[in-house]
């Protein structure tokens, strides 16, 4: 009996470990463009949304979309960030 628990406690440590590494991904998105990652608390000055761009994927997982946009000023932006695949929400 404290084998399996031994093991249980193991295997969920690792789980959570592995969840935290994917949590504090710091790697650069993929995208070619100059585009600002976003940053959790960035105030966005937004006038228009243009396009919301995101690689297609079969799988549910976190991807790097891109936003571009003209604030409220006329300049055009552009900013990366994380989100789940749209093959997230036919998983139920």
């Amino acid at each position: 009996m404290n084998t399996r628990m031994l093991l249980l406690a193991s295997a969920l440590t690792c789980t959570a470990f592995t969840g935290l590494a994917q949590a504090y991904d710091t790697s650069t998105p993929t995208s070619t463009s100059n585009a600002t990652p976003y940053q959790y608390g960035m105030q966005l000055n937004v006038g228009k949304v243009v396009s919301l761009t995101e690689p297609i994927t079969d799988e549910c997982k976190v991807v790097i979309a891109d936003m571009k946009y003209i604030d409220k000023s006329g300049k055009p932006e552009e900013i990366t960030y994380r989100k789940l695949s749209d093959a997230c929400s036919y998983y139920n």
